[in-house]
């Protein structure tokens, strides 16, 4: 009856477009608005059936709710890469500050070492010279040859040279050789 008022047809055009198979009814025995728009077009001035509006209305929900999960995941996991972000980043400046560090150690310490190098060396020489006058050799006449390691040599040994290669071909037309 709402169809007929709906779309301004008989309730007769409408049961016979079901008996024709121009129209198709639901499980539940209702014809269904979209299959109504199909065969009719828009209803002039009449808003849809409840039952549509409230499909329509769960079928939003469940979009929106199924939308607002996946914002909330995506948002958990930006924030998570952001804290993995933050940390890589913070570690990142520490390594930098301690390397400064090192190297301003470095460049003092390097300082003062090479004055204090000259200082060693001159004291070293100076203590060396000082502390052991280096004997005059005593020469009796006799001389002994001054031993020295047996130093091999390592000798080759002999090797046939390597016959030259040969190519595919020549390996059935030559002879061996």
């Amino acid at each position: 009856m709402d169809a007929s008022k709906a779309f301004k047809k008989s309730r007769t055009t409408i049961y016979e477009a079901i008996k024709n198979g121009e129209l198709s009814r639901d499980h539940d025995g209702l014809i269904d608005l979209s299959e109504l728009i199909r065969v009719y077009g828009n209803p002039i001035g009449v808003q849809s059936s409840t039952r549509t509006e409230h499909a329509q209305k769960d079928v939003q929900v469940r979009v929106q709710s199924e939308i607002e999960n996946v914002l909330k995941d995506q948002i958990s996991l930006l924030k998570n890469q952001l804290d993995l972000a933050n940390q890589r980043e913070k570690s990142l400046m520490q390594h930098i500050e301690d390397l400064t560090h090192r190297i301003e150690f470095k460049g003092q310490l390097e300082q003062p070492k090479t004055e204090l190098d000259e200082h060693k060396v001159t004291t070293h020489s100076e203590m060396i010279e000082n502390s052991r006058p280096e004997p005059e050799p005593k020469d009796e006449g006799l001389t002994t040859p001054e031993q020295t390691e047996n130093k091999r040599i390592p000798v080759p040994e002999q090797i046939e040279p390597e016959p030259p290669k040969r190519g595919f071909l020549s390996r059935f037309f030559l002879p061996n050789g």
